[in-house]
């Protein structure tokens, strides 16, 4: 508790004040001790790794404890994110805290609601991102974890559009082409055109590079799910 009163009069960041700061200040310990963000009231506050890794920390375990059952290929998968981006000591650190937030009862709107004040869209897009892929670590997406993604979705404010984008690039159909760059099948080689150039430039992976280096690995192979998703329509459509 000690430590945690010394973070909040520190001021050291925007994840551990409100309610994510409840959820984790008695779990995360000396994890977060590094936790910063720019304090000038009158410049915009961005994220950074660190804070992005306490918000993860909270909506991975929503996600986790969505179907009823916490699965050891769901931890698998946060433990590797984690490991490729802080390394293995802080990682230990990270998965104690997450096993203790997993016990815990919160509101996955009130997180939201903080992680939005402060978390730049394409940012948050990404963070839908990770969290579909903890949802199919099992190689299944229950439909239950699906609603706690898409409820999640909604409260951080992305749009349908780009939901159903990010969706698509987990669930092989015949549409999810046209799903992920946002298009429907009627959709012109010009207006397919017209579109990747629009996506390659919206989910380009140097918007998160704050994030830090296993963000931007992620954000890499979402752009590469665009990319392959526009090469499926040229040959679908017979386009160069």
């Amino acid at each position: 508790m000690a430590k945690y009163v010394k973070w909040i009069g520190g001021g050291i960041g925007w994840a551990l004040g409100g309610v994510i700061g409840g959820l984790i200040g008695f779990a995360l310990g000396s994890a977060v001790d590094n936790l910063k963000i720019q304090q000038d009231s009158t410049s915009v506050k961005r994220t950074q790794s660190g804070d992005f890794a306490a918000s993860l920390l909270v909506l991975s375990a929503a996600v986790m404890k969505a179907d009823g059952r916490i699965l050891k290929s769901e931890l698998d998968y946060v433990k590797s994110f984690f490991k490729q981006q802080f390394g293995e000591e802080r990682t230990l650190e990270y998965m104690q805290s997450l096993r203790k937030i997993l016990i815990k009862e919160f509101s996955t709107q009130e997180v939201c609601t903080q992680i939005r004040l402060y978390m730049d869209y394409s940012s948050r897009v990404q963070l839908l991102h990770y969290l579909f892929g903890i949802a199919k670590a099992d190689l299944w997406v229950d439909q239950k974890e699906r609603n706690v993604i898409f409820q999640i979705g909604k409260d951080l404010g992305i749009n349908q559009i780009d939901f159903d984008s990010v969706q698509a690039m987990f669930f092989k159909k015949l549409d999810s082409a046209y799903k992920i760059l946002e298009i429907n099948e009627t959709a012109t080689a010009a207006e397919i055109k017209k579109a990747y150039r629009k996506m390659a430039v919206k989910f380009h992976p140097d918007k998160v590079a704050h994030l830090g280096e296993e963000f931007q690995k992620a954000a890499k192979e979402k752009f590469q799910k665009v990319s392959e998703a526009y090469e499926s329509l040229k040959k679908e459509k017979g386009f160069n």
